[in-house]
């Protein structure tokens, strides 16, 4: 599965194909002649075949408020993809729509399903729409569903929680992917991105690679920042709080980037900061069988003021050059070792 948002079922559009147009009413006998379509798409069915098919709703857009009282509410707003695999290709092969549910009705599904059982958790309302599209429609053979949740979070005044003001706090964006076939246990991927970190020291890149085709120098004390994605494929759904799961993977990022706010943690590159940060998690959340991270370089770059001597005498350890896109990209994926592998 991808890390970022997107089916699992995805169509290729450019694996059309078309009736024969070589028949014309080039002359007045051309006229008579009709072509045989069922046998032509019998042809067609033997030379190719779906390799991958599906379709659903996208990007419906969902706000719960859990009222616990006439005060104090609770929201969570999400951004959900609904798709769909049937067992029968006759929608794409013979134009039967019978066994269809409109992308509408998987829309108003979302809707029902909210306001029916109310929402918990991006994973476990993903779950909850797989379990209802196989048991409703048994004619569907695989559900995937992906759900973005809004960064809202509860205003403070004097460091008091109001009871039902919000503040878009767009630190992080959460995510998951669940897909499932029929008689077969759901796939659970957690997910967070754009999480945009910097630190101005406790990092370095040093003693790599010399040789001709090198020109940067190595960088003993550096600014370090990053643009952190991170995906997690959870073992089981039983006994899981995937709230709590989420902000403990982000706890993991923050403290092998970060370290402690005296002193820090210091880095020797990007790629050991990484490798520790998915250790933790898998050290920390059981339920976790492989979690994979993107760290990009968000490079902010050292100004020359050489030629400003008469101005600036001093070495510069204040102004840089901030890059805005990151184009040097670190990623690993780290999963638990199998018994049997190690047998």
């Amino acid at each position: 599965m991808s890390p970022i948002k997107g089916t699992l079922s995805h169509i290729q559009n450019n694996n059309q194909y078309t009736f024969s147009s070589s028949i014309k009413d080039s002359s007045n006998s051309a006229k008579d002649i009709q072509p045989n379509l069922t046998v032509y798409q019998d042809e067609k069915r033997d030379k190719y075949e779906l390799a991958a098919y599906g379709y659903g709703k996208n990007n419906v857009k969902l706000l719960y408020v859990r009222r616990n009282d006439e005060l104090h509410h609770e929201i969570r707003e999400y951004e959900v993809d609904t798709h769909l695999r049937l067992v029968s290709q006759k929608d794409y092969m013979e134009g039967d729509n019978h066994d269809i549910i409109a992308t509408d009705s998987q829309k108003n599904t979302v809707y029902l399903m909210a306001k029916k059982h109310g929402i918990q958790s991006p994973e476990e309302f993903a779950l909850l729409l797989c379990s209802h599209f196989l048991y409703t429609y048994k004619h569907v053979a695989e559900v995937s569903i992906n759900v973005e949740e809004y960064p809202w979070t509860r205003h403070y005044v004097d460091k008091v929680p109001h009871n039902h003001a919000f503040v878009m706090s767009p630190i992080a964006t959460r995510y998951c992917q669940v897909s499932q076939l029929r008689n077969e246990s759901p796939q659970i991927r957690g997910g967070l991105k754009g999480l945009r970190l910097l630190k101005t020291t406790q990092s370095s890149f040093t003693d790599f690679i010399q040789d001709e085709y090198r020109t940067l120098p190595d960088m003993n004390d550096r600014i370090f920042s990053t643009i952190v994605m991170a995906t997690w494929d959870f073992s089981t759904a039983t006994g899981v709080d995937f709230d709590n799961v989420w902000y403990t993977v982000k706890d993991c990022i923050m403290e092998n980037f970060a370290g402690p706010p005296e002193t820090g943690i210091y880095s020797p590159s990007v790629q050991n900061t990484l490798y520790l940060t998915e250790k933790s998690i898998l050290d920390k959340v059981k339920q976790i069988s492989s979690v994979e991270m993107q760290m990009p370089n968000k490079h902010y770059f050292d100004l020359d003021f050489s030629k400003f001597s008469k101005l600036v005498q001093a070495e510069n350890k204040e102004v840089y050059l901030p890059v805005d896109k990151p184009s040097g990209i670190i990623y690993a994926r780290l999963s638990r070792k199998s018994f049997s592998a190690r047998l």
